[in-house]
């Protein structure tokens, strides 16, 4: 997989990713791929986010882990409802795919730069 096109410190320092906490994690009825995660970032309110990872993980396994978003993507009106992030995970030529996680310490809300 080619290295994208090469982008600027300033266009870079435009994404915000953070610490998050997987609260819950659900099947979404009617949905080949889609995890329904409920995410703590540390705000007054917790995010949903849809995410493409059913193929690689048991719900119920990810309740409770860290893993890192992207906290300030426009929310995106889907079918199943509004996503309001995305969670990153890593993919390649071979099969599978998996989440970030960050090092143990980490806290929900913690700006990953």
């Amino acid at each position: 997989m080619p290295i994208a096109e090469t982008i600027s410190i300033d266009e870079f320092s435009k994404v915000d990713l953070r610490v998050a906490k997987i609260v819950n994690a659900e099947h979404v009825e009617g949905a080949e791929k889609l995890l329904k995660l409920t995410l703590d970032i540390g705000e007054a309110q917790n995010r949903t986010v849809f995410a493409g990872i059913k193929s690689a993980y048991d719900p119920d396994a990810l309740k409770g882990r860290l893993t890192v978003m992207v906290a300030n993507l426009a929310p995106r009106k889907m079918k199943f409802g509004l996503s309001e992030g995305m969670v990153l995970a890593a993919s390649g030529e071979t099969p599978g795919l998996f989440i970030l996680s960050p090092d143990e310490g980490a806290q929900p809300g913690m700006r990953v730069k």
